[in-house]
Formats: structure tokens, C-alpha cells, sequence
């Protein structure tokens, strides 16, 4: 990178070599506009440390990409809503799993019994994985996928059958959530200790790395931290420090950083507080260049340069006149966008009931369509960078999580990696999480903090609901049948003999899985048998709680 021109030079030389988008760039009034506002010594865009944005044209070259979250009963009705999706005008998909799938159960499971396909769709079989995404073009279409215990056996799946369908594992695009530390701090979704489950990471990571030039191993996971209850800095913090720890891990593997950073990337959540959220992402990406610059020694901008997922925030709709939710989706797309998404869902208005509807979900995605194509908002890259408020906002945000960097750096001895560990096995991360989660809501029952139809304004909400999507017992009788198919149809022998080879390779912890993985799940082995077999190896994790 260099080192010598002005922070203006550096991005003039940038801009340069952005492919613009080919239309005018102005108001409605016809006053034109340029592409960065600031003088030629301030941070720039595209230019370390990336506080204003990691490209130098931003959304001028290239729209965020519109990747809506869905995902319900069965692979089939999921596969419906996908191409209902598509055909709305969505460039990205992105997958949601039942709770089943997301603890590495099978729909037969006792523990499965009314989960089936209720908050996400049902994953069994390579059979299910074929389904969603039949009549896809992977080739041309990135996919993401809200997964973590079974990500690696999720993941194997998703590469079998795109492969079969004729689209190499090499041109695949997309992203595997694929971030177990969150799941310890905040989702709970864990199977199995948290060092073994970071080996899985680390196979995921370096076979993607080897093998899927395209694909993001990892998408490291601040939404379910804020959802839990995090503040706004403890999120950008919590997650910052799970980025350093996969560092540290694919360090210890022996992958060179520049080999394996530039595919990491991160999910971010969108609150409420307009403000306070932009200069949370601001502050991530002066974090993290810095980070991965100067303790980690990365040398490529690509690794330095961190790109963003954004969701909004689920926990802020209500069930109470939802409609109004459409208001507060708007406002938190529009805090990801100025704040420099390099991707973004749009939850739905029904999303305190229910899955969304296809209308609601379509609502959704105009909203996001509206601010791409109708308020002008992508024609100057940060255009609130160099605001008084906005900037002090980034530095204070900077400085609380640096703070709490340096605690679990303490908790691990200098070490990211067994900090992040040990804070997780001390509850250190579940502590904090839990009481920001109760001031709040301290401050809600206290009439301190208004929620409109919640807490004031409450008119309206004696009206009839709107319709939600229902997920009925006969979607999970239909799961149920065609698990049953799948075991009927398929070769136990060949199942028996990848599953006794994956429990070999999952005892020598030099080697990795994933190869092993991909044959099982070939043979249409179970999710749930490959996760047993995995265990039989790890163990299983019980969360100790703090009284």
C-alpha cells in the first residue's frame, strides 16, 4: 500500500480505477455532485483506515447487495420464496434454518416435535439442499447462510449439491455465518466445547481458503450480541474481539494472514438510534485496519479493508400496530447504507408475529429498493463524515471498545484468542450482555424510554392484526416423510463406512474434516448423524450458569 501521498491522492488514484456506474450523479434539482466532500488531508474512502468506507466510490460503483433473509418449512416452500424474491428485484439470498437444523437435529428427533420448519426451513438430507435451491443459477447468484454448530456439515451439503448441479465449488459465491463464539456469548445455539467447535471454524476457514476463491468462510456475527441485549459499543466490541480470535486461530493453523483475511466478513446489526449506529460501523472499520495492520501484520488492503452484512434490528418491532415497523426498518436501512453496507436485510413488518409473509417480505424489499433508486442517498460516498457529532460519536465509539479490548486481552494473557475463550467459559461476555439487557429494559418498564404502541401512543392497537404466515403440523409431516424417503432410498453401507471415517478424522485434530464431511453428507448421511458422529468425538457443551 502506499504510504506517500496525502490521504486525497490515495483516493483520487482509487477512484480512478472504480468502475463507476454510467448516470448522472445530482440532486433531483439537477445541482451535481461529487463523489467525497472533505479536505484533501481528512480521511478518505477507500483509503486506510477505511473509517469513511472501504472503497473509493462506494456506492457509486456498485449498490449494496439486496440479500433477503428467508426460510420456512419445507426445502420446497423455501425454494418458492427464493424465486419470489428473485423475481422481486433481490441479487442475494440468504437462508434461515429451523431451530432443529440450527441445533444439529434431525426432523424425526424427539426434541424436533413442533419445531419443524417453524422459524426456518428444515435441513435433513443433501435431498433437502438439492430442493432449495433447484432452479437456481449458484454460478450467478451469492448465497448466505445463517448457520453455526452444524455450519460445517450445512456447508457440505451446499457444496454437493451445487456441484452436482454442474457449478464447480470454485465459482460458488456467498457466505457461511459460520461464527460459534457468538452462539456461546449470545444465541446459545451450541453443540458442542468451544474448542472443538473452533476446529470445525478453522477446517471451514482453510478449506475455503484452499479451495473457494469466492466464498467467505466466516461472517462474524454482531446482530444475535445486540439482540441479546448488548449496547451499541458492546456489540462493535464483542464482535471486533471474535474477529481477532478466528485471526489468532487461522494464524495458529499456519495460514498466512493476507491469505485468509480478505474473506472474512462481518454481520452487523441496524438499531434504532440513527446516529449512534453509523458511527458504530465507522468506528469497526478504523478498528479493524488498524488491528489487522499493526498486532496481526497484514500488508494486503483487502484484509484490512472490513465489509459488512447488515440486518435491522428484529428486537426493536413490535407486535403492537406493526405497520409501524415498515417506519422503523426504514430509518435502520437507512442508518446500514450511510453508514457503508456492503449488503442488506430488511426485516418485515410481521416479524414480532410470525415468518414473513410474501407481501410483507416484498414491502421489505422495496423499502430498501426506494432508498437505492429514489432518495439519491448512494451518490456520495460518507456523506456524513466530517460532522461534529457524527465524528465525536466514532471516536467515542473507538474509545469504549478499546476498553474492553484490553480486558479480554488481559483474560488471555495477551492472547485475543483464549481471551475471548476464557471470558466465555468465566460468563464474562454473558454477564455484560445480561445486564446492558436489563437496564434497558429497566429503563422501558420506567416509562424512561418511549416505544411507540408500546409505552405511549397506543392508539390503534385494539384493531384487527394483520394476516401472518402459518406453519402448520402437516409441513412437518411432510418433512417427516421425505427424511423417511431419503434413509429408505440410500445406501446404509456407504453411510456406515463415511460416518466410521469422519469419526476418524474428527479424533486427529491435525487433519481436516471437511473432505470427510463432504463424502458423508454425499451418501445422504443425516445432519443428525453427522453431528453424532462428530460428538461421539468432542463431546457435548453444558453452559454453567452464573447465579
Amino acid at each position: 500500500m502506499t504510504t506517500e501521498m496525502n490521504p486525497r491522492k490515495e483516493w483520487e488514484a482509487a477512484f480512478a480505477a472504480s468502475k463507476v456506474r454510467d448516470e448522472p450523479f445530482t440532486t433531483m434539482s439537477g445541482i451535481a455532485l461529487d463523489p467525497v466532500y472533505g479536505p484533501d488531508d481528512a480521511e478518505q474512502p477507500g483509503v486506510y483506515p477505511y473509517t469513511r468506507g472501504p472503497y473509493a466510490s462506494m456506492y457509486r460503483s456498485k449498490l449494496w447487495t439486496m440479500r433477503m433473509f428467508a426460510g420456512f418449512g419445507t426445502a420446497q416452500d423455501t425454494n418458492w420464496r427464493f424465486k419470489e424474491i428473485i423475481r422481486a428485484g433481490g441479487d442475494g439470498l440468504s437462508t434461515a434454518f429451523d431451530m432443529p437444523t440450527l441445533l444439529g437435529l434431525d426432523s424425526d428427533h424427539e426434541m424436533s416435535d413442533g419445531e419443524v420448519g417453524r422459524c426456518g426451513v428444515a435441513i435433513d438430507t443433501l435431498a433437502d439442499m438439492e430442493d432449495l435451491y433447484d432452479g437456481i443459477d449458484l454460478s450467478e447468484i451469492t448465497t448466505s447462510m445463517t448457520i453455526n454448530s452444524p455450519a460445517a456439515v450445512i456447508f457440505a451439503m451446499f457444496i454437493a449439491q451445487a456441484e452436482r448441479a454442474g457449478v464447480p465449488r470454485a465459482k460458488l459465491g456467498g457466505t457461511l455465518q459460520n461464527d460459534i463464539l457468538k452462539e456461546y456469548q449470545a444465541q446459545k445455539e451450541f453443540v458442542f466445547p468451544p474448542r472443538h467447535s473452533m476446529r470445525l471454524v478453522r477446517d471451514t476457514i482453510a478449506f475455503a481458503t484452499n479451495e473457494m476463491p469466492r466464498w467467505h468462510s466466516i461472517s462474524i456475527s454482531g446482530y444475535h450480541i445486540r439482540e441479546a441485549g448488548a449496547t451499541a459499543a458492546e456489540e462493535l466490541a464483542f464482535t471486533l474481539a471474535n474477529g481477532f480470535a478466528y485471526i489468532e486461530l487461522a494464524l495458529q493453523a499456519g495460514l498466512p494472514i493476507d491469505a485468509f483475511a480478505p474473506r472474512l466478513s462481518f454481520f452487523f446489526n441496524a438499531h434504532i438510534d440513527f446516529f449512534e449506529e453509523i458511527a458504530k460501523y465507522r468506528a469497526a472499520r478504523r478498528i479493524w485496519a488498524r488491528w489487522t495492520k499493526e498486532r496481526y501484520g497484514a500488508t494486503s488492503e483487502r484484509s484490512m479493508q472490513l465489509r459488512f452484512h447488515t440486518q435491522t434490528a428484529g428486537v426493536s418491532l413490535t407486535a403492537q400496530q406493526p405497520e409501524v415497523n415498515i417506519v422503523r426498518t426504514a430509518i435502520e436501512a437507512l442508518a446500514g447504507v450511510l453508514g457503508g453496507t456492503q449488503s442488506l436485510h430488511t426485516n418485515s413488518m410481521d416479524e414480532a408475529l410470525a415468518l414473513p409473509t410474501e407481501k410483507a417480505a416484498r414491502i421489505a424489499l422495496r423499502t430498501q429498493q426506494v432508498l437505492a433508486y429514489e432518495t439519491n442517498v448512494t451518490n456520495v460516498a460518507d456523506p456524513l463524515g466530517g460532522s461534529w457529532f457524527v465524528e465525536s460519536l466514532t471516536d467515542e465509539m473507538e474509545r469504549q471498545a478499546e476498553a474492553i479490548f484490553a480486558t479480554i486481552d488481559t483474560l488471555g494473557a495477551g492472547s485475543m484468542l483464549e481471551g475471548v475463550i476464557q471470558g466465555i467459559e468465566d460468563n464474562w461476555f454473558q454477564g455484560r450482555i445480561a445486564d446492558s439487557a436489563y437496564i434497558q429494559e429497566k429503563m422501558l418498564n420506567a416509562g424512561d424510554r418511549t416505544v411507540v404502541g408500546v409505552t405511549r401512543f397506543l392508539e390503534g392497537n385494539d384493531e384487527a392484526s394483520i394476516d401472518v404466515l402459518q406453519i402448520t403440523n402437516e409441513d412437518e409431516a411432510r418433512q417427516h416423510k421425505r427424511l423417511e424417503s431419503v434413509k429408505l432410498s440410500r445406501d446404509d453401507s456407504a453411510v456406515q463406512k463415511a460416518l466410521d471415517h469422519l469419526r476418524t478424522v474428527a479424533a486427529d485434530p491435525e487433519l481436516n474434516v471437511m473432505p470427510a464431511i463432504i463424502d458423508a453428507v454425499s451418501v445422504y448421511a443425516t445432519l443428525g448423524e453427522v453431528m453424532n458422529t462428530l460428538g461421539s468425538v468432542f463431546g457435548k457443551h453444558v453452559e454453567v450458569p452464573t447465579i
